[in-house]
């Protein structure tokens, strides 16, 4: 990715050169919407190793991962959905020149009031 923030001026623009989003092809009436195969390929490869072991160690992500699964997604695919949540984290981190922090991540924080909720239900 490099080192110039200016770059990546979107938390969405990383997700391109990482092969993690789609890629639109449109013509006339014909739009298709598949695989990116144009892309970093060690950069995708490092990206979603990471997102797809994060699941085993994070809420957010496992619960990312599962919902992604639930909707009919191949594990291939839930990987590529979690690894560009990831990416989008990663972004506000690097341009905040911050290190992340649980507390301050929202999504996080929704599923583990979740699971105290559910959990409190159960008891």
């Amino acid at each position: 990715m490099g080192d110039c923030r200016a770059k990546y001026p979107t938390p969405e623009s990383p997700a391109c050169p990482a092969g993690v989003a789609p890629s639109t092809r449109q013509s006339g009436k014909m739009r298709v919407v598949g695989f990116r195969w144009a892309c970093d390929k060690q950069l995708r490869d490092a990206v979603t190793d990471f997102a797809g072991g994060s699941r085993h160690a994070n809420l957010w992500a496992a619960d990312l991962y599962d919902r992604s699964r639930a909707r009919g997604h191949d594990h291939a695919h839930a990987v590529c959905i979690l690894a560009r949540a990831r990416l989008y984290v990663i972004w506000h981190c690097w341009q905040d020149n911050a290190a992340y922090d649980p507390d301050k991540h929202h999504a996080l924080q929704r599923v583990l009031t979740n699971r105290r909720a559910t959990q409190n239900r159960a008891a």
